[in-house]
């Protein structure tokens, strides 16, 4: 990928320039906690052996830390040295760790300094330098300092994840939050993170992989701690709307987004073709155009169009009954984003969040949600993720038989889909796919932009189209009266299929409709419409603004009824590599009018889902309370008879 246009490079002799000053700090320097505890204990060295380990102090007049406990001595080179059982040599592992930690710190220096310049922090050092600063500007130079501190321990983060994640294995460590995160200069908020990281590192890494597993893992709990911090504090806006590049790793800076290696995922699942999906003509067809729509990503600009004129779906649900096909189209979905990506070169990364990823943990479930929402999210990616049977791993608040681990991912998926800091490119989507949408909280389900109704084979054409797909050739039975796969062209069926929610569906629903249309006539008008969705939400309180949102957003997709060429996605020269204002312009000059059929039905679609789900949840109540009493009535009589 090209560098994104607004990038500044980070000039190499600039972080070179402070490998120095990395190395001081790595060999040595006195730390004394001021939030966080000390855990581990001190390097054990056999004796006659020395790192060379010296002191480093910062020069910088008015900077020094106040202590508060004694300051003990940390050696992260020699920490690191230590962590596998003794060994007299340096490992490759060891270097390559350190000499990671090293170019992380001297980058996040080179950003201090950079942002220092690109402020009045720099020239307020040189004056505290000179005789101090005035009081005048005492609380700017305070709130500057603070927010230099909050970008370099951000930058160091960042740098040490990225660079050290080509060497991490399948070895996974929980070293809680982190703590020392301290902001009244840049010199000590890295001395108090590598402090807190030489504690973790005495704790857990106990040969190489642990090492790494360690660094890593600080590393995303640090920039976690820190981008939190960010969000109420001042005078950071030159570092958010800044961008840098350093070439030599190829490593981007970005405010407060965590860079990551553009990598894929490698897939070991049986993708299917859309000729092996039968029936599901909606699901199926929406499903193939979101593939293609992922595909006008522009890693430059890091935006999609779609996402920029409106129809791209971020969030979908797909529910039927069990055996309907929702595997089958994850597989037909992710089959064909995998072979546009291959053939345009970009990175691709499917991941499924399962049962598996409940833990019994405090705060675990919730963290293994977070990090699979921030591996599809990646800008670096296209990303395809998926939740399979949402209703097992996602909790219903008020539901007695959440457990809390199933509440955290609850929470995690709202705050991710729909919450103040989302932001869709349009580079990932997300699937929730469920045999019982009813289960699932009402506000989570709403967040689904999309609806994908996946109801199976419906006619007799899919029936024999079905068994001839599944019975394979191995047989000499002839079909008979019917031309096989000929009900599955898309367009003619998906066109039937959008033409049946002229009308609800749902008998609730449909009462509303006939009311309104008996009232106002056809529905013809915007005004008219509306009056339908009221109507709809005076039967159904949970249809709020949430709801016409998704339905609007539905439209657009519907605007945007068309399927990107084939020849687009086979020749990347066509489509894939152009710039990001050409392939918006031969975007833009497919769509099609928004038509009031188009808003009615997509109205019809939207709430026969609520409908459905809310006659099914009804119902799922009704059932549980029925068999309350009936155990309650037998308790009774067997109490009475005297049978306990």
């Amino acid at each position: 990928m090209s560098q994104m246009s607004d990038q500044m490079e980070l000039r190499e002799a600039a972080v070179k320039a402070h490998y120095g000053a990395a190395l001081a700090m790595l060999e040595g320097f006195d730390h004394a906690p001021r939030v966080a505890s000390s855990k581990a204990k001190e390097v054990e060295r056999s004796s006659g052996v020395t790192t060379g380990s010296r002191r480093f102090r910062s020069t910088t007049p008015g900077l020094a830390a106040r202590r508060t406990v004694r300051a003990a001595g940390v050696e992260l080179r020699a920490r690191v040295e230590a962590s596998d059982d003794g060994d007299a040599l340096m490992s490759p592992m060891q270097a390559s760790v350190l000499t990671g930690l090293r170019r992380a710190l001297a980058i996040a220096l080179a950003v201090g300094e950079e942002f220092g310049e690109r402020t009045e922090l720099g020239a307020l050092k040189r004056e505290n330098l000179s005789g101090g600063v005035s009081s005048a500007k005492k609380a700017a130079f305070e709130e500057l300092m603070a927010a230099e501190a909050l970008a370099v321990l951000f930058v160091f983060g960042s740098a040490a994840a990225f660079l050290l994640a080509p060497h991490a294995s399948e070895t996974s460590v929980d070293i809680g939050e982190v703590e020392e995160v301290l902001t009244d200069n840049a010199p000590l908020a890295l001395h108090g993170a590598l402090w807190e990281l030489d504690q973790a590192l005495g704790l857990h890494a106990a040969d190489d992989a642990a090492l790494v597993a360690v660094v890593l893992a600080y590393a995303e709990a640090l920039m976690a701690k820190v981008a939190a911090r960010a969000d109420a504090a001042p005078r950071l806006e030159p570092f958010r709307t800044a961008a840098w590049h350093v070439e030599a790793d190829d490593f981007a800076i970005r405010g407060f987004e965590a860079a990551a290696k553009a990598k894929g995922s490698t897939l070991t699942m049986t993708f299917k073709k859309p000729h092996e999906v039968v029936g599901n003509h909606i699901a199926k067809y929406q499903a193939m155009k979101l593939a293609k729509m992922l595909m006008a990503y522009d890693f430059d600009r890091r935006l999609n169009p779609f996402a920029d004129l409106g129809g791209f779906i971020f969030t979908f649900m797909g529910d039927g009954a069990p055996g309907t096909g929702k595997t089958t189209l994850i597989q037909m979905m992710a089959g064909l984003i995998n072979d546009y990506c291959t053939v345009a070169g970009y990175p691709f990364r499917y991941q499924n969040l399962s049962t598996d990823n409940i833990d019994s943990y405090q705060g675990k479930s919730g963290q293994n949600a977070k990090a699979f929402i921030n591996n599809v999210l990646d800008p670096g990616v296209i990303g395809f993720g998926t939740i399979d049977d949402i209703d097992q791993l996602a909790g219903k608040r008020g539901d007695r038989q959440s457990s809390a681990g199933q509440l955290e991912i609850t929470a995690v998926l709202m705050e991710s889909f729909a919450g103040a800091n989302t932001v869709v490119r349009g580079n990932c989507t997300f699937g929730m796919f469920s045999n019982y949408p009813e289960n699932v909280d009402d506000a989570l389900r709403q967040r689904a932009g999309a609806r994908f109704l996946v109801d199976g084979p419906q006619t007799r054409e899919d029936y024999i189209d079905i068994l001839a797909l599944l019975m394979g050739k191995n047989h000499d039975i002839p079909v008979g009266a019917h031309e096989l796969m000929s009900a599955q062209e898309i367009k003619s069926a998906v066109s039937a299929s959008f033409e049946k929610h002229s009308r609800p569906a749902e008998p609730g629903l449909l009462e509303v409709f006939d009311r309104v249309s008996s009232d106002v006539g056809e529905l013809d008008t915007l005004a008219k419409m509306g009056t339908y969705l009221k109507g709809i939400q005076e039967a159904d309180p949970r249809f709020t603004g949430r709801a016409i949102k998704n339905i609007t957003d539905a439209v657009k997709v519907r605007a945007m009824d068309f399927e990107l060429p084939d020849e687009w996605m086979e020749a990347p020269d066509l489509f894939l590599r152009k710039d990001y204002d050409t392939k918006r312009n031969m975007i833009a000059e497919l769509r099609v009018p928004i038509t009031i059929e188009m808003v009615v039905q997509e109205i019809n679609r939207y709430a026969d889902s609520e409908f459905r789900y809310a006659d099914k949840s009804d119902e799922v109540a009704i059932d549980g309370m029925v068999r309350d009493f009936g155990r309650q009535e037998e308790a009774k009589r067997r109490y009475l008879e005297g049978k306990v």
